[in-house]
């Protein structure tokens, strides 16, 4: 560690800062930017929920689920992004692990970025949607609130012990490799009209659908790394799928994505590996995966041969700029969700799980929306490089118009941050219908209302 003390690293002295409410920038010059990294368990115990309830719940566990990120020192106050191998942290819950999080940093939670990679044999947790849930005895509960309250406690240990040790950042780099036969557009079988016919999900093994097109993805994976001198010290890596092979047996599993991050992680110990989902509301590997044990090897396989092609490229350089923003959204509500219909859904013994519990996630977002509580958009900007943070389920054209707005300068974007709205379709998309758009929590007027965010974020 420098001769920079801990109190100048957690409140920025030292570093030329410029603090506001929703913007901070600070000159990175003498090595006055450090990182500390941490990572902690958030492996579910047997017979906890996965996917929200309608799935099975944990029966074994193949490997271990992990929360990995970091903590940014001396660019005005500490940031915080962290990634979690769960399903999903919605609303009040994700306001909880943002609030922990800033706690244990020294940092506010409009500073805190916290994502979910979104795998399915994970939780998913919506401390509302749980309470709705409990009314009813025959449903199962959501989330285990002890075990939920645990990782929180983790998580705070977890940031105190990596501010004892922080590393210099000198130096970040920016790469970029293609994944090949990965990710694939979910909504390409279309009827004449242009409406939804099936949708092509995490797995397929219909002919028909497999032989469709790959459709529109952004079949790059990004990766973003900091450096201590030419020591590598923490690699981010952004692509855009739902990251399952299979799922709903019971058995816990960080899939392909988080098993290609592990067998990286192994390679390179001395560097913290973190992977983020990127805008995957329609995009799965489908096309590509039958869902067989022999399909999540191959997929796995072709995650770290992207992942390796993107540090081919990595090229460091000095860092210079550190800049964090954010914008706060308060969309509107979906017309189609009407609070009554939804508690009569769940009331209805006969019907199944999934019938009866999605409608308590609608109506914790309904809740949400009615007190006025904020989504946080995040940006992270590297001298010309920038991490961008959203929230939910975005379809990838926010991905791709996301790196439109910054031609020439690379824009990583990790999804799946506060997952209370579902999916965020874009407007055009509302008219087809299908699955995502029935799950859609948000009006379509969201639409513009993100891309006006992230043009503010991204300016």
């Amino acid at each position: 560690m420098s001769s920079i003390s801990r109190r100048e690293l957690l409140t920025g002295a030292g570093a030329a800062a410029v603090l506001a409410t929703t913007h901070s920038r600070a000159s990175a010059a003498g090595g006055s930017v450090h990182i500390a990294t941490f990572r902690f368990d958030v492996t579910p115990p047997l017979g906890h929920a996965c996917c929200g309830g309608w799935i099975k719940p944990v029966s074994a566990v193949d490997d271990p689920l992990e929360a990995i990120g970091y903590v940014l020192l001396g660019a005005g106050a500490p940031i915080v992004v962290c990634a979690v191998d769960w399903t999903g942290i919605l609303n009040e819950a994700h306001v909880a692990w943002r609030t922990a999080l800033a706690e244990a940093a020294g940092t506010t939670p409009e500073r805190v970025a916290v994502h979910c990679v979104h795998q399915h044999n994970a939780p998913l947790v919506c401390l509302d949607a749980d309470r709705l849930a409990s009314a009813h005895p025959d449903l199962p509960r959501v989330v285990d609130r002890d075990f939920h309250r645990r990782c929180l406690d983790a998580a705070r240990m977890a940031v105190t012990t990596a501010l004892k040790s922080p590393r210099a950042v000198t130096h970040i780099a920016h790469g970029a490799g293609r994944v090949e036969q990965v990710a694939s557009n979910r909504r390409v079988e279309r009827g004449p009209d242009g409406r939804i016919k099936r949708m092509r999900g995490s797995s397929c093994r219909n002919a028909e659908q497999i032989a469709l097109e790959e459709g529109l993805i952004d079949p790059w994976l990004r990766t973003v790394a900091f450096y201590e001198g030419k020591r590598r010290v923490a690699a981010c890596h952004f692509y855009a799928t739902h990251p399952m092979s299979y799922y709903g047996d019971g058995r816990v599993s960080s899939d392909f994505c988080g098993l290609a991050r592990k067998a990286r992680q192994k390679e390179d110990p001395g560097c913290t590996h973190l992977y983020f989902s990127g805008c995957a509301g329609d995009i799965a590997a489908g096309k590509y995966n039958d869902g067989s044990p022999a399909a999540r090897e191959a997929l796995t396989a072709r995650m770290i041969r992207g992942i390796s092609a993107a540090e081919a490229t990595l090229r460091p350089e000095p860092l210079s700029r550190v800049d964090w923003r954010t914008r706060e959204l308060r969309p509107a509500v979906n017309p189609e969700l009407g609070p009554a219909a939804l508690r009569e859904l769940m009331e209805k013994p006969k019907d199944s799980l999934v019938t009866r519990l999605r409608p308590a996630f609608k109506l914790a977002c309904l809740r949400r929306l009615e007190r006025g509580d904020p989504f946080v958009l995040s940006a992270l900007r590297l001298n010309t490089t920038t991490a961008l943070h959203l929230p939910a389920e975005p379809f990838i054209e926010f991905q791709l118009a996301a790196q439109a707005m910054r031609p020439g300068e690379p824009v990583a974007v990790a999804a799946y941050g506060d997952e209370g709205p579902w999916y965020i379709p874009t407007r055009g998309e509302f008219p087809a219908g299908g699955y995502e758009v029935e799950h859609a929590f948000l009006a379509p007027g969201t639409d513009e209302q993100i891309r006006a965010a992230m043009r503010e974020l991204l300016a």
